[in-house]
């Protein structure tokens, strides 16, 4: 099985560089863009499923990818983004402001620091891990999942055994990151960003979480 997996567009809080977790953000005029670049690079695959996050960013970034290969959104509500409690809606400058001990313990990459009101990045990892052996269960060899930098992070480091402590991996908007999932799990590809050279006019865009 080969899972194609998606970060969203830039959303408009992306673009502010604001914290979204599972807030309902929309794409922005360039995310609306890079989707549609999506469509076209992940039309040259063999895709027969796509599966998203419910959430508005990443469902609206699976539209015109589903619509190019002729198949239905598949909505997976542990594809979620990370649940950011406190942080959700604010600016990083803002945080560090009003709830200095969490941006502390949140920077230190704490893995079991529980965001209040929110959720850890090891419950994180179980939750994406357990969406991505769900979507391998479904019998389909060639499967497009788009979510969140976040999520598909997390996953990655849980299905490939990387310590909870450890933050190697990094997705930037618009991304596809290939798993090769057999016998053995393999991480083929990270951050492929050729598809949006014309549509970020030679950028990269931005990378991370929340």
């Amino acid at each position: 099985m080969i899972l194609y997996c998606v970060r969203h567009g830039e959303s408009a809080f992306n673009a502010e560089k604001r914290i979204q977790g599972q807030l309902n953000v929309g794409l922005s005029p360039l995310g609306l863009r890079q989707a549609e670049a999506l469509a076209l690079a992940l039309k040259r695959w063999p895709i027969q499923a796509v599966y998203a996050s419910p959430l508005a960013r990443a469902y609206d970034t699976a539209r015109p990818i589903a619509a190019a290969l002729g198949l239905e959104i598949r909505t997976e509500d542990r594809l979620r983004e990370i649940h950011a409690g406190i942080f959700q809606g604010l600016l990083w400058s803002e945080i560090q402001n009003t709830h200095p001990a969490e941006a502390r313990q949140w920077i230190a990459q704490e893995p079991d620091f529980v965001i209040p009101g929110g959720e850890s990045r090891r419950a994180l990892m179980t939750r994406g891990r357990a969406a991505l052996e769900a979507i391998r269960e479904s019998g389909f060899e060639h499967v497009a999942v788009v979510a969140h930098g976040g999520v598909l992070t997390a996953a990655f480091k849980a299905l490939l055994e990387i310590p909870a402590e450890r933050n190697p991996f990094s997705l930037f908007n618009a991304s596809i990151s290939r798993l090769e999932w057999g016998a053995r799990l393999k991480l083929v590809t990270l951050n492929e960003l050729e598809h949006l050279r014309a549509v970020n006019g030679g950028s990269e865009g931005s990378a991370g979480d929340l």
